[in-house]
């Protein structure tokens, strides 16, 4: 039976992570002018090899398939050689020099003209609204939409939990084994996230392959009774650890439970941003990959092997992201500097009670595969109580 699958990528998706710029919104130009490196065709192209060597072991024929997409940047780009035999590829467009989100508006439209069964993207919350924006307004809601995780943060229900986990659920949804189910596309104000404001909101209902072990699900903002004595309790196990250890370099994480703690302790921690402290004194603020790299190696030749590094580290609620979501400047080259051994996970109860495992996409196939070698990570839930959650292996 043939098949018909369509496929977009947001070329400037994900350009600002690693230089804290907390999203590519109008950006891209900025962050490609620092150096910025393309995020979204490596991820899609990641999803599309996982699927093939998927293909390759399944029983179910895919030759029949016909995908849809533009030529470029925007999609073929980004096809492993090894794919572009299987099934029938078929340019829609030219990606433009530059890109916009009417961009991809108009590849959606062209899609739908070709009766595609579902849409495959690569990009971010931004990405998403437009693509079921352009969905709403010609009357195609219904089209499934399935997304590979390649913004700075995503809090919609339609992302893979990574790039081979949404190949995962392609492969399932394709063989029937996965039915589609409704999820939420929420984004993020990134103006008002660039001053130091979290505001996150619901924008539509999109459907997506229903999969719990494969798909993200929507990022939840946790109400909890208060939990002032709990936070009290983090606040004076971190402030001994760190009196003890004066000379440690700690990397504070982003959150409201990481910002209060240090408060607590005495430093002004940015919610939204990656801060570094040692003994009593804060080193650095909203630091990004170059700066956080710079600070450990200065830290490193310092105190050569009595050189110690902490990093905390909250997940985020009902997702379980502990990184990969929101703090992309610990990228995979900061976080072999730092050491894998060396991240503390932060959790309070109502945290605790979203979370089944801890999520980790860090962007590189070997590094996340050593954390789910370790099989369990350290959390902190008290003072001096810890306690080992799994890691996901998806």
């Amino acid at each position: 039976m043939e098949r018909r699958i369509g496929v977009i990528v947001n070329p400037d998706a994900g350009l600002g992570g690693r230089l804290a710029m907390k999203g590519s919104d109008g950006m891209a130009e900025i962050a490609r002018a620092k150096g910025a490196e393309d995020r979204a065709g490596p991820r899609m192209k990641e999803a599309l090899e996982h699927l093939n060597s998927i293909i390759e072991l399944s029983p179910i024929s895919w030759e029949q398939v016909n995908w849809f997409l533009p030529e470029g940047r925007m999609g073929d780009s980004w096809v492993p050689e090894k794919m572009k035999n299987l099934g029938q590829w078929n340019n829609i467009c030219l990606t433009p020099e530059s890109t916009s989100a009417n961009d991809t508006i108009q590849v959606v439209h062209s899609l739908i003209e070709e009766k595609v069964e579902l849409i495959l993207y690569a990009g971010g919350d931004g990405t998403t609204r437009d693509i079921i924006g352009a969905l709403e307004d010609i009357d195609s809601a219904s089209t499934p939409i399935l997304g590979v995780p390649a913004g700075v943060k995503m809090h919609s229900g339609s992302f893979g939990a990574s790039p081979r986990s949404a190949a995962e659920a392609l492969a399932a949804w394709y063989s029937g084994d996965l039915l589609i189910a409704q999820t939420e596309v929420m984004d993020l104000d990134e103006t008002l996230y660039r001053e130091g404001e979290w505001v996150v909101k619901m924008y539509a209902e999109a459907m997506s392959p229903g999969s719990p072990r494969w798909m993200q699900g929507s990022k939840q903002r946790i109400e909890r009774i208060s939990e002032n004595e709990i936070i009290e309790a983090l606040a004076d196990h971190l402030g001994e650890v760190i009196e003890d250890n004066p000379e440690t370099l700690v990397i504070w994480g982003s959150g409201g439970t990481l910002r209060t703690i240090g408060e607590s302790i005495g430093f002004s921690i940015t919610v939204l941003g990656i801060d570094i402290t040692i003994g009593n004194e804060k080193k650095g603020t909203d630091l990004n990959e170059k700066q956080l790299i710079e600070s450990i190696e200065k830290h490193k030749a310092q105190f050569k092997e009595n050189a110690r590094i902490l990093t905390l580290l909250s997940p985020m609620g009902g997702q379980g992201f502990l990184i990969g979501r929101g703090n992309l400047q610990l990228s995979p080259a900061v976080i072999r500097s730092i050491g894998i051994d060396n991240i503390l996970a932060i959790v309070t109860p109502a945290k605790l009670a979203t979370l089944n495992s801890l999520r980790i996409d860090t962007g590189d196939q070997e590094l996340d595969l050593e954390f789910q070698e370790k099989k369990y990570m350290k959390a902190l839930q008290g003072y001096r109580t810890t306690r080992l959650i799994r890691i996901s292996a998806e």
